[in-house]
Order: structure tokens, then sequence, then C-alpha cells
């Protein structure tokens, strides 16, 4: 099992980080949270949760251990798998989906794309005496980020990391223009999020 990877952060997406290691390049799966808090550094550490599959071996990192205790919660839960949970750590911070979880508030994790009513109500009924449990709840939110310039580089990046996460190009693109046009300065990890509350 690996516990954690440490080296050094050679490519970085808002979906995938590449982190060599003694000799070896090891490319995981991230969240927009973890993208935050890694950006712009040359040694990082990320802990990592490994996904065995027949057909696949998937790594995932995360920039805080309350990171990945949450997204073991999440996968726990009936209907939420790997890219969901994902999905739902990009869309909301720990201590957002924590609040969100503990005070029943399931429209505000329906928000997330690919979260219906059942499933945002299986998750609060499933985890909410689960995060208390584990501390998970203490999270303290990050710092704000940096805003970057408006140019064509966010616009693709944005775009390119929700096809990652599955999302069609076009409708995506769309939505991604619409959010540059309305806010210019915004940084891309906050376009990204933005975007999975307004893709349908």
């Amino acid at each position: 099992m690996i516990e954690y990877i440490r080296g050094e952060l050679t490519d970085l997406t808002p979906a995938l980080a590449t982190i060599e290691a003694a000799g070896v390049g090891y490319g995981l799966n991230i969240s927009l949270n973890t993208y935050t808090s890694i950006q712009g550094k040359k040694e990082v550490k990320l802990y990592v949760y490994e996904a065995i599959r027949e057909d696949a071996y998937v790594l995932y990192g995360f920039g805080s251990k309350r990171e990945r205790e949450m997204f073991e919660l999440l996968i726990t839960v009936s209907g939420v798998g790997t890219n969901t949970a994902r999905m739902m750590l990009s869309g909301m911070s720990v201590s957002e989906l924590c609040n969100a979880i503990s005070t029943s508030n399931a429209k505000l994790i329906q928000s997330i794309k690919g979260i219906g009513k059942m499933t945002a109500q299986r998750i609060i009924v499933d985890l909410r005496d689960k995060i208390v449990a584990l501390g998970i709840a203490d999270e303290i939110p990050a710092g704000g980020s940096v805003a970057a310039p408006v140019n064509n580089a966010v616009r693709d990046e944005a775009v390119a990391a929700l096809t990652m996460l599955g999302f069609s190009p076009a409708p995506t693109q769309k939505v991604v223009v619409a959010i540059l046009q309305e806010q210019p300065t915004l940084p891309v990890e906050q376009v990204v999020k933005l975007a999975l509350k307004q893709i349908k």
C-alpha cells in the first residue's frame, strides 16, 4: 500500500499531477482543492488512494490526510464512485462539504454535477455521524487563490480539466467562456468550480 508520494512536481493540470520520486513518474488524479494547494511548488507530498480494478490501476492524490479521508468516506456511499467523489472535492472544499452534510443541506450537495436528490440524501444519512467521529468536520478552509490574468490559456486549461472529468468539450467551452466574460480575472480552478455547477 502506498501511503504518500513525495518528490518533484514535473507536470500539473487541474485534474492530474505527475510526481517524480526515485526516478519513477507517478500520475495522480487530483481534485481542484489539491491543485490549488500545490500550484507553483517544485517539491510536493501527496497522500495516495489506490483504486485497483481488473482493467486499471489508478492513483488518486490528496494535499491533506483529511481530504483523502473525506474521499474514502464518499466512495463508501452507494452511487458514489471515485470520479464522482473527486468531482465533489473539486466543487467544494472539505469544510464546505462537511458543513453541507452536518446541516443536511441536500440542495447544496446536489449542485455538484452528477449528484441527484437520492444520492445527496444517502451521503447525508451515511456520513453525518462518521465525519464527526473522524474529526474531519474540523477542517479549516484554505486561503483564497491568486487570480490569474485573463487569456486563452485559462479557458483552454479549464476546458481540458472538465473534459478529463468526463464532460463534452463543446458545451463545456460555452460555459467556461460565459464565466470568463462575466468574471475575467478568475483563476482556472475557480472557473472549473463554477462550471461544475452550471454544466447540464
